[in-house]
């Protein structure tokens, strides 16, 4: 996400004739103070890449060899190579470390299913389960932080600008924050509608478990990162689009 050109504050005339306001140097429109913030908080694509890559060679390697400790040697090693570069270059190591996580949950449900009994397909179907049960979570989280309005964008914004709580006093700032934050709820709405009944069936033995499995692992990658990207791309382009004014009288918004 590109940080617009930063211009020359500009003077507002109150309503009440008392003279001209100052309004701070930055940003002209919402959408770019929310802009330049939240390219932050996603840690740009550098991030997206570290947190997508270690996950999606295990993946792979899971599903083409059935294999988890071979799987998750695979992964990690990729892993703490990223997580290496990013402490010799002194920088946030937050992005591996959450790729770390996730391929830790998905491996002990694995091993969980393993201990039971389960067959090499058992333990594929475990490890497809918690990312399921996270993104159904996860959307009526957000869906949630809508309704209240106290969108979930607001707070990513917030942390990085020092005051979580600063953006909710500006109303055009939670509007934005809240269409932002249903494009985040949308590729967790489609993934589970795809992949708990494929895991459904699985399980059950309605549908065979080896093509579950298959099915399951495509979607988990044509649905994960790409999936993601694409609704990252629509906030791009809403906050491109820069049509909500900074309210002259109630300055800019305090996000920076």
């Amino acid at each position: 996400m590109s940080h617009p050109e930063v211009g020359p504050s500009r003077d507002a005339v109150h309503p009440g004739g008392e003279g001209p306001a100052q309004r701070p140097v930055g940003e002209e429109t919402v959408e770019a103070v929310v802009r330049a913030q939240l390219s932050r908080a996603l840690g740009g694509k550098r991030g997206m890449l570290e947190a997508a890559v270690p996950t999606l060679i295990f993946t792979v390697m899971f599903l083409s060899t059935k294999q988890l400790e071979v799987a998750l040697g695979v992964s990690v090693a990729a892993a703490l190579l990223l997580l290496v570069v990013r402490l010799v270059q002194r920088s946030t190591v937050q992005f591996v470390i959450n790729a770390l996580f996730g391929i830790g949950i998905g491996a002990f449900f694995a091993w969980r299913s393993a201990r039971g009994g389960g067959d090499a397909n058992d333990q594929a179907l475990a490890y497809f389960l918690p990312g399921v049960l996270y993104n159904a979570v996860y959307a009526a989280v957000i869906s949630l932080t809508i309704l209240v309005r106290w969108p979930v964008v607001g707070f990513m914004v917030g942390s990085v600008a020092g005051d979580p709580t600063a953006w909710h006093r500006d109303r055009q700032v939670v509007r934005l924050c809240s269409n932002l934050s249903w494009l985040l709820v949308a590729p967790c709405v489609i993934r589970v509608s795809v992949q708990l009944p494929l895991y459904l069936a699985g399980t059950s033995g309605a549908y065979d478990p080896e093509a579950a499995v298959a099915a399951l692992g495509v979607s988990k990658i044509v649905m994960g990162w790409p999936l993601q990207i694409a609704a990252l791309a629509a906030m791009v382009w809403l906050l491109a689009r820069n049509h909500t004014p900074v309210d002259p009288e109630q300055g800019e918004p305090t996000l920076t």
